[in-house]
This record gives structure tokens, C-alpha cells and sequence, in this order.
């Protein structure tokens, strides 16, 4: 059997169609799109081409679309481009969010800032009483993703989003990981910022954009230059930004996938093996799985699984290279012990229900393996 990858949270394989669109840019019309002659506007078009594109697909304007280098770059320049034109004060983000989020708004407290973590509850969604609360105290900015990259829990941004406009604050949402997914809708998140990635939606790595409300005013983080109306200074990396908008006209026409039915069997023999399954009462992407079985490391179980022929992870790709159980659990509450036995699992476009059923009978196996070696060392 060759090998089953599970893990399309962390990446996704390049759709053939997308490549086909990227590679003319990379010989035949090579321009740099800020050159004037005939090559230079071939690029310039195939630019603006993908800023409709990318716009289209999340209910954007494409002059509120920013292209930058990927999810992080896009963060960062949110939160520390708002903070630099604002008056330091509170900037909240929930306790769950991506290091790209949590840790440029941390640095805000060398400017004068002061950081709130929004809680969460067991199943990690945001009180809207507790984040009322919070926003009490004058606050700048907020940022709340939209859905989890580890738990795929989907978060009530509009709601909290009106909540943060009540209070004069900023409100931004890193929708990496909804975008092709579920439906995502600049206008309805009634959010000022949203970023979104390119390589979470069989796009190309190394390219993302930040959209942005018109009247947002936040200051360039890379100078240098005048791309990105000024916003991003840096020669247009043009082939990856014509895969980006590729990838962006594909997304509604795969939206409805089987891939819910293949999480729902996927959790229901999960729980029939004794798994714990986290965030499971919560609204979740219709491709994410994240599950414990007590008294087995994640890692152990990944290398297990990874030897079978199954690509699953450990958590978020970002943060896999630490040995402390992750942020996001031990902020929904899970003991240090049971979060480091987390693994997750994330179906993708090509991902087929006999390739669950197959991974629930190896993971069966290996637990049981794992298990007697437990009990022998003992």
C-alpha cells in the first residue's frame, strides 16, 4: 500500500492545475512587475490577475488584497504594523492562537502594551461573556483565528468581532486554516484584518496575503520599495503569486467534499478504541481530527504510524520541533500528560474513506503494540 499523507493542516500537495498556471513565470514570462517594457507588464497583469482571484474567494475588493511572504509575514505586519500607528494599550488575542500571533504581540510589551489572553473552554471556543470582560479594560487590537490549526475548532469571529468594535479596538483573524475549507467572507467576519496562506489550499509555499479594510492604516515592516502600494517592499514573487489566485479560483468548486463523512468515521472508531478526542463539542473543520489515547506519546504514536505508511503529526507543524505538550491544549484545560500523547489527524482532497478505514485498523494494531511494550517495561 503506498503511503496514506493525513497531515494537510501542515501543508498541501501543489494541485496540478495551479502548476500548470505557475510555470510559464518561470521562464517564458519572466518580467519583474515593476518594469516598464512588455515582459514587466505581462507580470504586472498576471499580479493583478491573482489579486482578483484571491479577492473573489474571500468576498474581498482586490485593492484590499496585500501580498506577502506567507500566514507569518502576514501576522506580523498586522499586529505590529497596527500597534506602531496606534496609542499603547491592550492588545487581546486568544489563548489558542499561532505562535505568529501570540509571539509578535507579546513583543508589543516592549512598546508599552499589555497582552490579554482570551480564555477558552474545554473544547476550545472563547467565552463572549469572559472577552465582554476583558475588552472592558481600553484595548487596541484584537486577533482571534478563525479556525485552529491543531484542533479545528471554528471560532464565532463576527460575533466577537462586534464585541471588539463596540470597544474601539482593531480586530484582526488569522483564517489560514478555514480558507478551503469552510466559506470565508471578509465582510461578514466583520473583521478590519484576515490573513490567509497560500500552501494550506494546494498553492505554492512561501506566499500569503493580508487583507485589509480601506481605511486601516498600518505601517510597512520590510522598506525599501514601493510594492504593495508601499505595504511590502520587495520584488513580486510573481510565479507563487499566480499559483496563489490558481489555487483561490479552486476553492469553492471543492468546499463540498466527502471529507466530512471521512472525519465523522474517522472519530467514531477513534472513540470506539478509547481515544480522547478534543474539541469534540465544538463546531470543527470537516477535516480535522485530534485525538489522545492515555499513557501513549504523541511522538511515540506519529513514528509508529509514520513506519506503517500513515503521515499524521504530533500538533501544529511550527512548533513540532519542542518537547512541552502543546499551548493549545494546555489552554483548553488538558492535563501535560494526556496533551503530549495529542495526535492529528487532517484529511485532504485526495484522501479516500478505504484509507481511513485502513489507518483505524493500523492505529488499532499499534496501540496494542505499544501498549504490551508498556507493560512489559514495567
Amino acid at each position: 500500500m503506498s503511503p496514506a499523507y493525513f497531515d494537510h493542516n501542515a501543508t498541501t500537495p501543489l494541485d496540478e492545475r495551479v502548476l500548470q498556471a505557475m510555470l510559464p513565470f518561470f521562464r517564458e514570462r519572466y518580467g519583474n512587475a515593476s518594469s516598464r517594457h512588455e515582459f514587466g507588464r505581462a507580470a504586472r497583469k498576471a499580479v493583478d490577475e491573482a489579486r482578483e482571484q484571491v479577492a473573489d474567494a474571500v468576498g474581498a475588493h482586490p485593492s484590499q488584497v496585500y501580498f506577502v511572504s506567507g500566514g507569518t509575514e502576514a501576522n506580523n505586519l498586522l499586529i505590529k504594523g497596527a500597534a506602531a500607528r496606534l496609542q499603547p494599550s491592550q492588545v487581546a488575542v486568544s489563548a489558542v492562537e499561532h505562535p505568529s500571533v501570540i509571539k509578535p504581540a507579546q513583543e508589543l510589551r516592549e512598546h508599552g502594551w499589555k497582552v490579554k489572553k482570551l480564555a477558552v473552554d474545554h473544547d476550545g471556543r472563547i467565552d463572549r461573556d469572559e472577552a465582554a470582560n476583558s475588552l472592558r479594560e481600553p484595548t487596541g487590537l484584537v486577533s482571534v483565528m478563525l479556525a485552529n490549526n491543531e484542533t479545528g475548532v471554528i471560532q464565532d469571529v463576527a460575533s466577537l468581532a462586534e464585541l471588539a468594535r463596540d470597544a474601539g479596538a482593531l480586530v484582526h483573524t488569522d483564517a489560514v486554516q478555514a480558507l478551503g475549507k469552510v466559506p470565508v467572507n471578509f465582510p461578514a467576519l466583520n473583521v478590519h484584518a484576515m490573513t490567509v496562506s497560500a500552501h494550506k489550499i494546494y498553492g505554492p509555499k512561501g506566499v500569503g496575503a493580508l487583507i485589509l479594510d480601506k481605511r486601516l492604516d498600518i505601517k510597512p515592516q520590510i522598506t525599501g520599495g514601493e510594492h504593495e502600494k508601499g505595504l511590502r517592499a520587495g520584488t513580486e514573487n510573481v510565479p507563487a503569486i499566480v499559483g496563489f489566485g490558481a489555487a483561490c479560483a479552486l476553492v469553492a468548486s471543492h468546499l463540498a467534499s466527502n471529507q466530512m463523512q471521512m472525519r465523522e468515521r474517522m472519530d467514531q472508531g477513534l472513540h470506539a478504541m478509547g481515544a480522547v478526542l478534543f474539541g469534540n463539542g465544538a463546531e470543527r473543520l470537516p477535516n480535522t481530527s485530534y485525538f489522545a489515547f492515555p499513557g501513549i506519546e504523541g511522538e511515540t504514536l506519529v513514528m509508529a504510524l509514520d513506519r506503517a505508511g500513515y503521515a499524521v503529526a504530533s500538533g501544529s507543524a511550527c512548533s513540532s520541533g519542542g518537547t512541552d505538550p502543546s499551548p493549545v491544549l494546555l489552554a483548553m484545560q488538558v492535563e501535560r500528560e494526556l496533551a503530549r500523547c495529542a495526535v492529528r489527524v487532517s484529511l485532504g482532497r485526495s484522501n479516500e474513506m478505504s484509507q481511513v478505514e485502513s489507518f483505524l485498523q493500523v492505529l488499532q494494531d499499534e496501540i496494542f503494540k505499544l501498549k504490551r511494550l508498556a507493560a512489559l517495561a514495567v
